[in-house]
């Protein structure tokens, strides 16, 4: 259309100058006839109306400078005029408009969950999204496993200067009796040897969490990192599927500060009120779990004066503590003993070496250790290969007589007071 326009506007300009130009060669013979000055007046009438023209024919401003806006209409946005009944009633308030926010985006199907994970090398947020299991509207999990109570219980939870921190209930109810998950109790097995598998970093890499969530069995442990996003949401998506949940506390390496765990670290350097401030900001992130484990610390867990009020603040909220087993010179194990801490270590770093080949070879290992000692103690950490690799063992660790339990059932309990 606008082409159209314009080859008419052309048309019109083009048919005005040969218009103006048979008048001026009029004026210019009556002019001869005549012998005065009309050949003057015909150059500058000329002149003038062919000026005239080329502006006309060339300008961008159709209105000839007349003042005008430009205004983007949204023709779907536009909301009908209020009636005078509207405007007049008595009695019925205006509404002023707001705004809410960005509209939500609905899950894709009914029971979808959503969790947010930062990747812990590149800082990069991800969603993801979780699909409900085939029976997301029973009172059973993803895993088959009836729901624990997800919520944090409030008799459990007392308030700090960070938020809410884990505490023996008033009437002894410990945290890491109040979140435990029963054993599952497989006919004819219940007396095998037993298997805890614990699997940290959970919240930091996305692969590796998305694929924890998604292949590993009720009974594994996840180890969750205080840094990610969402954890509350992420802690009760692990749980909902029948999962106990640890905090993974970062304490000093003993290549520190070039190995750095993380802000809030619990540092050798620091007093006891300071490291035990620290352990209330990371109890604070996120609440429904057994108890916590550590995350590096191979300095922090060889200093007696720097872990004993750390594992004794521990005793006194109620929870587990798990040393991973990375440090022959932790002295988790006796502070523990002395506090009436529940107590737990690793027995196999399933992952020390992240191949296929020595993860299985890790897990045979474990078999070992539980067929020994009738119990056995797994670490890893949330690599895909890792999880893959468990994923497919725990497959087949029943059928050759294991039965695999959460961290709590693997504990040493504490004693009664």
């Amino acid at each position: 259309m606008q082409d159209f326009a314009a080859i008419v506007g052309l048309i019109v300009v083009i048919v005005l100058l040969l218009v103006v130009l048979l008048l001026v060669a009029w004026i210019v013979g009556e002019n001869t006839r005549s012998g005065g000055n009309g050949l003057i007046v015909a150059g500058v009438l000329g002149l003038s109306v062919v000026s005239f023209l080329l502006w006309a024919a060339t300008t961008e401003d159709p209105f000839g400078g007349e003042p005008m806006a430009v205004v983007l209409v949204d023709a779907g946005s536009a909301k009908p005029a209020k009636s005078a009944e509207d405007k007049t009633q008595p009695g019925k308030a205006e509404t002023p408009s707001r705004y809410d926010g960005p509209a939500q985006t609905p899950a894709s199907s009914p029971g979808t969950k959503t969790v947010t994970i930062i990747d812990g090398s590149s800082g990069k947020r991800e969603e993801v999204i979780i699909p409900a299991g085939s029976d997301a509207a029973s009172p059973r999990g993803a895993n088959g496993n009836a729901n624990p109570v997800v919520a944090a219980i409030p008799q459990l939870l007392e308030t700090s200067r960070h938020g809410s921190i884990p505490k023996i209930g008033p009437d002894g109810t410990r945290p890491a009796e109040a979140y435990a998950r029963p054993v599952k109790q497989s006919q004819g097995k219940s007396d095998g040897p037993r298997i805890a598998i614990v699997v940290g970093g959970i919240g930091i890499g996305v692969t590796g969490t998305n694929a924890a969530l998604a292949k590993l069995p009720a009974p594994v442990t996840f180890a969750v990192a205080a840094y990610g996003a969402d954890l509350t949401r992420l802690a009760a998506r692990a749980r909902e599927d029948g999962h106990e949940v640890l905090l993974q506390v970062p304490m000093e390496p003993f290549d520190y500060p070039d190995n750095d765990p993380g802000p809030q670290t619990l540092l050798t350097t620091l007093d006891d009120s300071q490291n035990v401030d620290r352990l209330h900001w990371l109890m604070s992130r996120f609440q429904g779990y057994v108890g916590i484990a550590n995350y590096m610390g191979a300095r922090f867990t060889a200093s007696e004066p720097s872990l004993a009020p750390v594992l004794r603040e521990t005793a006194k909220r109620g929870l587990i503590y798990l040393d991973d087993g990375t440090s022959p010179r932790s002295l988790a194990s006796q502070i523990a003993g002395a506090n009436n801490l529940p107590f737990a270590k690793g027995d196999v770093v399933i992952d020390a070496v992240p191949t296929a080949t020595e993860i299985d070879s890790a897990l045979a290992r474990l078999e070992s250790v539980a067929r020994e000692r009738g119990i056995a103690i797994g670490v890893a950490s949330a690599l895909p290969v890792a999880v893959d690799r468990i994923a497919k063992w725990a497959k087949a660790a029943e059928g050759r007589g294991f039965v695999l339990v959460p961290i709590s059932a693997a504990a040493n309990k504490a004693k009664s007071s």
